[in-house]
C-alpha cells in the first residue's frame, strides 16, 4: 500500500517505468525500428535527389548546352588553345558565319571549332592568289582572319565547290594553320556532325566574349 501510494504522489502509474528507469525492451526495439526506418527514408530521398540532377546535367551537356576546350592555332584570334567557350545544341541549325563545333572521324576523334563559311547549295571560290573567299560570288568581308591566306602546303584542296544539301563548308580564322574544309581529310560536312554553336568565351576571364 505504501509503494503503491508513494507512486501516486510522484505522479506515475503502477506499472510505468520510474525516471532513471530503463524503458520496457519492446519499446526499445519499436523506437530503434522507427528511427531506422526514418533514417532510411531520408537516404532514399537524398539518393533520389542527387540522382535526378545528376540526370538533368547529364541530359543538359548532351542535348541543350555543353562546354567545349578550345584546342590549337587555327582559330586564332577569335579562339585561342585553351580557351573555354559556351556551346548551345538545341535546335541548332548551322548559319554563315557561325562559329561551330563538330566532329569529323575522317580527320580525328576529337571536336573541332571552325567558322562556317557557306551552308548547303552555296557555292565557294577560293583564290589563292589574292587571298580572297567568295560565296555565290559575293566576296566574304573578313575581318576576323588573323592574317593574309596562302596557299597551303596540301595544294589549292577544295576550293571551288558547291555546298550539297544537309552540308556546311568551314574554314578556321587562322587559315594559314587550318585544317578545315579545304583539306580532303575533312572537306565537306554532314550537319549532323555539328555538335552546336559557340556562344560565348567562359574562361581565361581575360578572354571572355560573345562569338
Amino acid at each position: 500500500m505504501e509503494n503503491w501510494e508513494t507512486e501516486l504522489e510522484q505522479g506515475g502509474n503502477p506499472g510505468e517505468p520510474r525516471p532513471g528507469q530503463d524503458a520496457p525492451e519492446e519499446e526499445q526495439s519499436g523506437a530503434k525500428l522507427r528511427r531506422e526506418a526514418s533514417d532510411g527514408r531520408d537516404l532514399y530521398l537524398n539518393m533520389r535527389v542527387l540522382v535526378t540532377m545528376m540526370a538533368a546535367f547529364v541530359l543538359l551537356f548532351t542535348f541543350v548546352a555543353r562546354i567545349i576546350v578550345v584546342s590549337g592555332p587555327s582559330m586564332e584570334n577569335t579562339l585561342w588553345g585553351g580557351d573555354l567557350i559556351l556551346v548551345w545544341s538545341l535546335g541548332y541549325e548551322p548559319r554563315q558565319g557561325d562559329v561551330v563545333v563538330l566532329t569529323q572521324e575522317s580527320y580525328q576523334e576529337d571536336s573541332i571549332v571552325k567558322r562556317v563559311i557557306a551552308t548547303q547549295g552555296q557555292r565557294v571560290d577560293i583564290d589563292y592568289g589574292d587571298g580572297s573567299v567568295r560565296v555565290d560570288g559575293v566576296l566574304l568581308e573578313e575581318d576576323y582572319i588573323r592574317e593574309r591566306m596562302l596557299l597551303p602546303g596540301f595544294g589549292e584542296g577544295l576550293n571551288h565547290v558547291t555546298v550539297p544539301e544537309g552540308c556546311i563548308f568551314v574554314m578556321g580564322d587562322n587559315r594559314n594553320q587550318s585544317a578545315d574544309s579545304r583539306w580532303p581529310a575533312i572537306g565537306i560536312v554532314d550537319n549532323r556532325c555539328v555538335i552546336g554553336r559557340g556562344l560565348a568565351v567562359l574562361f581565361p576571364f581575360h578572354h571572355w566574349k560573345g562569338l
